[in-house]
């Protein structure tokens, strides 16, 4: 049991520290639309991480299946990824109200978007597929309660951490300026164009080598 928690710990580590889209998404969102739209996206993501670690143990030939199709669908994933970018880089506004403050979205209508937004972003991440597929594959040689053990304690740490990136980025939001926010948006759009074209090369060069 004690191996199984330490080597969970060690995966939600290197999964909380990974540099990716969803990184710079969570603290965009928080800056953006609040605490909490920060935590509704944080939780988007771990739903998502979720649904990946479902697939990769509990529906495991359709998880292989999936494979087959990886090409496809690493590329809607990266073109999702360029075209939020784009939507961030060029059409993205920040709303003040009349004393000139950021008007966040409190809705539940619209935190909903956001956490659908966080759970589709990190699904459709070919670079989380391949992740939990190789995972999933070095823990073969567990029992089924030491899995359990190792996803939930890594599942935790990544929420944990996600949810401390929330708290960092609303202590930092009260001292930005709408203007200062809005150069954060292009700076966030740039990143996740960079990373959709990575990935879509990432793609070509590893399915053709």
């Amino acid at each position: 049991m004690i191996d199984a928690i330490a080597k969970g710990i060690t995966i939600g580590l290197l999964l909380s520290i990974s540099v990716g889209p969803v990184l710079f998404s969570v603290i965009k969102q928080s800056l953006n639309n609040g605490h909490k739209g920060g935590l509704a996206f944080a939780f988007g993501v771990s739903a998502s991480d979720i649904t990946l670690v479902l697939l990769a143990n509990v529906f495991t030939g359709l998880f292989l299946r999936l494979r087959l199709y990886e090409k496809p669908i690493g590329i809607a994933g990266s073109l999702l990824l360029i075209a939020i970018g784009i939507y961030f880089l060029f059409f993205k506004k920040i709303k003040v109200n009349e004393d000139g403050k950021i008007v966040f979205k409190q809705r539940a209508r619209d935190l909903l978007k956001i956490s659908l937004s966080g759970y589709f972003m990190n699904l459709m991440n070919p670079g989380m597929i391949l992740l939990w597929i190789t995972i999933s594959g070095s823990l073969i040689g567990f029992s089924t309660r030491n899995k359990v053990i190792i996803y939930v304690t890594a599942l935790a740490i990544v929420l944990l951490a996600d949810l401390l990136k929330v708290f960092l980025a609303g202590r930092i939001r009260n001292k930005l300026t709408p203007h200062n926010i809005h150069i954060l948006n292009r700076v966030n759009g740039i990143i996740l164009i960079i990373f959709g074209l990575v990935l879509i090369g990432g793609l070509f060069f590893y399915v053709n080598s």
